[in-house]
């Protein structure tokens, strides 16, 4: 498991790859991955947009922007956490994402909130 804390948020992130989703022959590895939020600050604060970068085993970089996650955009109170899950498709048998959360809190000051670098590894490429 991987942690960043910012701004009194601490996000942590395990992932884990998906076998019965994944087509190794087809170069296709799905990966799933479990994001927490924990807002240890005393002000609530919503997360706006996400800025993700997936970097594959080959170094192929992209970077995916947009608004929330899983199509939320969670106003998360002091105290709470936010989690939920997604997934990441690759090319290759592993890679790895990072990124960071733009988020508002109730002062009306943007801040950003780093997802520190996890690796998506299959057993394919631990041989």
């Amino acid at each position: 498991m991987q942690k960043s804390t910012a701004a009194h948020f601490e996000v942590s992130v395990k992932s884990l790859f998906v076998p019965d989703q994944s087509n190794p022959d087809q170069d296709f590895f799905f990966f799933a991955y479990r994001i927490t939020i924990h807002n240890h600050g005393d002000t609530a604060a919503q997360l706006l947009h996400r800025h993700w970068i997936v970097t594959d085993g080959q170094g192929q970089v992209e970077e995916v922007r947009g608004p929330g996650v899983i199509g939320l955009q969670p106003r998360i109170q002091p105290g709470q956490k936010f989690e939920y899950e997604s997934a990441c498709p690759l090319a290759t048998p592993a890679g790895s994402m990072k990124g960071f959360y733009q988020m508002l809190n109730d002062e009306g000051e943007t801040f950003s909130v780093e997802v520190p670098e996890f690796y998506l590894v299959s057993p394919e490429a631990l041989h």
